[in-house]
């Protein structure tokens, strides 16, 4: 048999010598420099771990002098960390094999079964099945973290229940929820009764759609914890939450955004407004004027006259100075500062 030329630092736990003679003995013919510490009892063993985290993988008698069993797999498993733990034992026991593995042991051998290629194979497997897990921790850590940092309130929801599966801090800070509050709710809970009707129908046509349930987007309004109604642009994907059909649903509040829109619109309106006013309602006066300026530059002009045109050049002023003075409060009406 050709041995393995990497090195692999292992942690033998058991207090049986022959046992371990046995165990190294298969470790030396399959690898060529297994690097080797012993723990004859749990308390040595947990000095050691406690000391160093570098060991590729820890072999575990279920037998020791100071604890055993389910206890001691739940022991050593709290301090090696992130080292994958191969039982060892001498007791057939299907259920307790089963029961060890979802507890967290990469693997679990019969020492009368044992072999120099079975725990070869197992340990080489055992790492690589850690470095994989190790992998889709920090990915599912990544996406926690992308998650629950966004600044921009972000949900999980079942696709069948609509039931909220999780929720960010960004969602409970803008929403006025605690976190617990929303996982008992639904998300229609936080939509108004006559916008539900349109979501359902497109979430209908999406879910008709062959292949994988697309992205999609959409303005909804949204109820917060106060009865506030906000304007939001939703962005949502497909995925698998715990097995379940679950959507992940960004919500960008745009209520700012819309009322900034209508005051420019209502703004653009009246000036709009000012400008007829004054290419339209301000010419008459202003012409009126004029031509009795001209009039009063007569020479020939009676003092009942002069009476009558002053009369008139002041009455134009009057309309003039209104029409003016109604431009002016409509301009000062366009505030632009005071959305809230």
């Amino acid at each position: 048999m050709i041995k393995d030329q990497q090195t692999y630092t292992i942690l033998i736990i058991e207090d049986n010598p022959g046992d371990r003679l046995l165990v190294e003995t298969y470790l030396e013919e399959s690898v060529l420099v297994p690097r080797i510490t012993g723990a004859n009892s749990y308390k040595e063993a947990k000095i050691i771990l406690s000391e160093s985290q570098t060991f590729d993988i820890v072999l575990l008698d279920l037998s020791l002098p100071d604890m055993g069993g389910e206890e001691l797999i739940k022991a050593v498993m709290d301090i090696a960390g992130n080292i994958p733990i191969i039982v060892l034992t001498g007791y057939s026991d299907v259920e307790f094999s089963r029961k060890s593995v979802k507890l967290g042991v990469a693997d679990y051998l019969l020492k009368d079964e044992l072999t120099s290629s079975v725990l070869y194979k197992s340990i080489i497997y055992s790492i690589e099945r850690r470095k994989v897990f190790n992998q889709l921790e920090e990915s599912e850590k990544r996406y926690r973290n992308l998650f629950q940092l966004s600044p921009i309130p972000n949900w999980v929801y079942d696709l069948k229940t609509w039931q909220f599966l999780d929720v960010n801090m960004a969602a409970v800070t803008a929403y006025g929820y605690t976190q617990e509050e929303f996982l008992q709710m639904r998300m229609l809970d936080i939509i108004p009764e006559e916008d539900q009707v349109r979501l359902k129908k497109t979430m209908e046509m999406v879910q008709n759609q062959e292949g994988e349930l697309p992205k999609f987007s959409g303005e909804y309004r949204h109820i917060k914890k106060n009865g506030d109604v906000i304007f939001v642009e939703t962005s949502s994907n497909f995925l698998l939450f715990d097995g379940k059909p679950a959507r992940m649903l960004l919500a960008n509040d745009v209520t700012f955004k819309k009322k900034y829109i209508e005051a420019i619109e209502l703004q653009n309106a009246k000036l709009k407004d000012i400008a007829w006013i004054q290419s339209h309602v301000v010419r008459a006066p202003l012409a009126r004027l004029m031509g009795l300026v001209n009039l009063i530059d007569d020479d020939d002009l009676d003092q009942d006259e002069l009476k009558t045109y002053n009369k008139l050049i002041m009455d134009s002023a009057e309309e003039l100075d209104k029409i003016v003075r109604d431009i002016t409060h409509k301009t000062e009406q366009i505030n632009i500062t005071e959305i809230k």
